[in-house]
């Protein structure tokens, strides 16, 4: 557990809001970075939705509950910036997490939101959504993906997730 009040935790914030800010310019996309990403072995995830309206930090960000629904999500990353990778999500979340002057604070969202912050909370846990590709096919080159789908078809219908036992019977 990192004190989100302290000075070092605040310089990670930094770091990654700048890391942030250069590799959207660099790369033409993005919303967030994990601290892991640029080396910082801590819990810390920084947004930035909409240029900046709204920029968040969150500290020790933790998912406590998850709705019923998955969707698929064709999803990208700063750590393989030319390629997508289908996976599924829960498409509602809640997050607990601190902000940088210690307040708590509880954060619900849906869809893309709650994509990324499952997204970010997972590169915190060391995996990345190459690990968590799903279906056939699963890989993109972005320049390839974008040649046959609209922007909109990145992500999918809410669908009922399915139980493991579920699942397996599907399968065979």
């Amino acid at each position: 557990m990192e004190r989100p009040e302290s000075a070092a935790v605040r310089f990670v914030a930094d770091d990654l809001r700048d890391t942030l800010k250069a590799a959207k310019e660099k790369y033409g996309m993005g919303r967030a970075l994990a601290a892991p990403q640029i080396g910082a072995p801590v819990r810390v995830v920084v947004m930035d939705i909409d240029h900046a309206k709204q920029r968040t930090t969150l500290v020790n960000p933790e998912i406590t509950d998850i709705g019923a629904e998955d969707f698929e999500v064709w999803d990208d990353c700063f750590s393989f910036p030319d390629m997508l990778v289908r996976v599924n999500r829960a498409y509602r979340i809640t997050v607990n997490y601190t902000d940088t002057k210690g307040r708590p604070h509880t954060l619900e969202c849906e869809g893309p939101l709650a994509e990324l912050l499952q997204h970010e909370i997972d590169h915190l846990d060391g995996i990345l959504a190459l690990d968590r590709a799903a279906g056939l096919d699963p890989f993109a080159y972005r320049t390839e993906w974008e040649k046959h789908h609209d922007p909109a078809e990145r992500y999918g219908t809410p669908r009922p997730r399915e139980a493991p036992e579920e699942a397996l019977v599907n399968r065979s």
